[in-house]
């Protein structure tokens, strides 16, 4: 007996969904080659069929056309790279010589907010309000797996105060950035998430982050 879903895609497509995930990476180095205005729609649609908690669709995106708006962001981003970096202690230095950003080199540049007035939407948030945030990072992924899909490379850039950026886009009280992407073509994509290839970081081994029926004691094995 087939136990294969009958709504199953073809295996060619089921494949392709695997790879992209497989393949998607936080990119941090840019062509400034301009993305065309059609398939820059494209990913903000995939964006904007992100799932979100009870439908509420928090995400709010800012293109980013001014050069000197760039340079503000870039920066914010700067400031806040060296706080960080003192902020490791002994990594510093090593933190130091990562590249975190492509705000200068890539073609496109926008920031993704949470909308204001969220505290209105209370389905799926009245215990946990960072649904919200949980919303708008799967409209993030869906547009990083369309754009890997298209051959764009797409970097989420954290490193900034959200205090500091918002007047920058006039953002109304409650609304508040979370996300610079910078998007755009790349001369290759890594072979491996940078931070694992640059030694920042090994991936953890899947088996020791699932659990059965509770959270193991801790010193516990997971064999």
């Amino acid at each position: 007996m087939s136990t294969s879903s009958p709504h199953r895609y073809p295996q060619e497509q089921v494949d392709a969904v695997y790879r992209v995930i497989g393949e998607r990476r936080d990119m941090r180095h840019f062509l400034p080659d301009p993305v065309a205005p059609a398939l820059l729609e494209r990913l903000l649609q995939a964006a904007h069929q992100g799932p979100s908690v009870g439908f509420m669709q928090p995400w709010r995106f800012i293109r980013i056309r001014s050069d000197a708006l760039r340079q503000q962001i870039h920066a914010l981003v700067e400031q806040e790279r060296i706080a960080t970096a003192r902020a490791l202690d002994q990594r510093e230095d090593e933190f130091m010589r990562l590249k975190v950003e492509g705000i200068r080199e890539c073609g496109e540049l926008l920031v993704a907010a949470l909308m204001d007035r969220r505290e209105a939407h209370v389905f799926g948030r009245r215990t946990l309000p960072q649904m919200d945030l949980a919303s708008l990072s799967c409209a993030l992924q869906n547009m990083w797996l369309a754009a890997r899909a298209e051959g764009l490379g797409m970097g989420w850039v954290s490193l900034f105060d959200p205090a500091a950026l918002a007047p920058l886009l006039h953002l109304p009280q409650g609304a508040e950035p979370v996300a610079v992407l910078c998007l755009g073509h790349v001369p290759a994509f890594y072979d491996k998430p940078m931070l694992e290839q640059e030694q920042w970081a090994p991936r953890q081994c899947l088996q020791d982050l699932v659990f059965e029926d509770r959270w193991p004691a801790q010193g516990a094995s997971q064999a």
